[in-house]
């Protein structure tokens, strides 16, 4: 389902551009009224009101630029939200990033955006339950959990080493290049698990604000056509990355330096 989503999302934006920026002239024929018919009910537009406004070609124009706002508008809104939530969650304000999901809830129309704000009010409800109790949520990320943790910690809560917290902390150290002897020495303890809990964090920290600002200058250099100093950017991180995620990723942009360009 999303998958035909993004489909027709891509071909009504498509035919946007053509028709509302181009100025080319709307064609009604069998496949555009379907694509339009099937966008208008995703962006929540009833189904009379489409077939009525596909009688003609004003209103079918009128409906084609109603579709493509709502698409545009909705999307923007949404990422604006989460982008701020995420910094919110990430600085202990799970209050101010619920409200923020709240607020794009009170206005979106468009059933997929609801889905996902609703979901990421979940996460975010969810995670407050896990900073007031200490207690796990299984339906949560790895990541932002153990974040929140470190919280707790901050506000003066201690660390209970529970099963829960042993399997996750199992879990996640190897995506932060900690060995299998390393955490089960730390486990031991509430301290070490606190420790390892700490290195986890801080090097995806470290591992992020090293690779984006790298990920920008490569593509600025790449699109200046320095491809060479491209890729010392890559080889920059990798001189340093342990993360595996992180690391992998950079080793990808190589390769993808490195190919051939695509026959035009």
């Amino acid at each position: 389902m999303a998958e035909e989503t993004d489909m027709d999302w891509d071909e009504v934006w498509a035919l946007s551009r053509r028709v509302l920026e181009d100025g080319a002239s709307l064609e009604l024929t069998d496949e555009t009224r379907g694509l339009m018919m099937r966008t208008a009910q995703k962006v929540a537009i009833g189904q009379q009101d489409a077939e009525d406004a596909l009688r003609s070609l004003p209103t079918a124009t009128t409906l084609l630029g109603e579709i493509h706002h709502r698409i545009g508008e909705g999307s923007r809104r949404l990422s604006r939200a989460r982008n701020r939530a995420y910094k919110l969650r990430d600085a202990g304000d799970l209050d101010g990033a619920r409200q923020l999901m709240r607020d794009v809830l009170a206005v979106e129309v468009v059933p997929l955006y609801r889905e996902q704000a609703e979901t990421l009010l979940d996460q975010f409800t969810g995670l407050s339950e896990v900073l007031a109790t200490g207690r796990l949520n299984p339906d949560l990320d790895d990541r932002p959990q153990l974040a929140i943790l470190a919280q707790r910690i901050q506000q003066g809560h201690p660390l209970e080493l529970t099963d829960d917290l042993r399997n996750l902390l199992g879990r996640t150290a190897p995506t932060a290049a900690i060995s299998e002897s390393e955490t089960e020495e730390a486990l031991k303890s509430p301290e070490g698990a606190e420790a390892i809990m700490g290195m986890i964090l801080s090097r995806f920290r470290d591992a992020q604000s090293r690779f984006l600002p790298a990920m920008y200058r490569m593509t600025s250099l790449r699109d200046a056509g320095d491809l060479e100093g491209a890729r010392q950017q890559m080889r920059d991180v990798l001189a340093v990355e342990i993360v595996p995620r992180y690391r992998e990723a950079a080793e990808e942009q190589l390769r993808g330096l490195d190919s051939p360009p695509p026959e035009s």
